[in-house]
């Protein structure tokens, strides 16, 4: 039988590209129009979820027929910044670092397929992708972890032979759900304490601190075999 590929998953905002900030404020716009005023810092806390997860958990007592309404306000908002999309440190670099030295690079994130090419844009390293899995290609978004799973099957990999990076607990949830051991990085927002404390088998400042470390990573251990922290078994 054939070894499944090593393969490498990203999340993309918050982990590649600096998008933490401009979700919570595109979130918050978006429900202050639906008469619903949400303290930024709770908005920032759910970052990372797919939308319904999000909406449920901030507004559980909402009007769900509104929900599209709400969706699409985020999304316009959030288009509006399109200008201000930049990768964060070491982003690109960290991607073609894990390209040479023979792994896939795979991004599985919860983005829209609209937001994604945006993403994609700002991240400029098609060279290096192998496969992309959006919302489109999940029933459920993180912290399930059917984004993985998909971003798995299109790398043509599985859970023994992959590692996920990210930079929420989210991320950190839904690697352990997929069988994945998860690296993170605190450029999201989130602390190195908090992050450490969901389970994450490493943190590191950003892209760029994590590809000066690569090699005594858990990704640097996939990549040659070494014994690699597993994914903590918390509920």
């Amino acid at each position: 039988m054939t070894t499944p590929p090593t393969t490498v998953l990203f999340d993309v905002d918050g982990t590649l590209v600096d998008t933490t900030y401009l979700h919570a404020v595109a979130w918050f716009r978006a429900c202050r129009q639906e008469g619903h005023v949400v303290p930024m810092a709770r908005l920032h806390r759910r970052i990372g979820m797919g939308s319904e997860r999000l909406l449920d958990d901030l507004l559980p007592g909402r009007d769900r027929d509104r929900d599209d309404v709400l969706k699409a306000a985020h999304a316009e908002h959030l288009a509006a910044a399109a200008g201000l999309l930049e990768r964060l440190p070491g982003a690109r670099d960290l991607l073609e670092a894990i390209d040479q030295r023979g792994a896939r690079v795979v991004l599985a994130t919860s983005a829209a397929p609209v937001e994604l090419r945006a993403l994609r844009a700002a991240l400029d390293a098609e060279n290096v992708i192998s496969a992309v899995t959006s919302a489109a290609d999940a029933d459920a978004s993180k912290p399930a972890p059917d984004i993985l799973r998909a971003a798995l099957e299109a790398a043509g990999s599985d859970a023994d032979h992959a590692i996920m990076v990210g930079d929420s607990p989210w991320d950190v949830l839904a690697a352990r759900r997929a069988g994945l051991a998860c690296v993170t990085v605190t450029c999201g927002g989130t602390s190195h304490d908090e992050l450490a404390r969901a389970g994450a088998a490493a943190v590191y400042a950003d892209p760029a601190d994590l590809l000066a470390h690569l090699d005594e990573s858990p990704i640097g251990a996939l990549l040659t075999d070494r014994p690699s922290p597993q994914p903590a078994q918390r509920s």
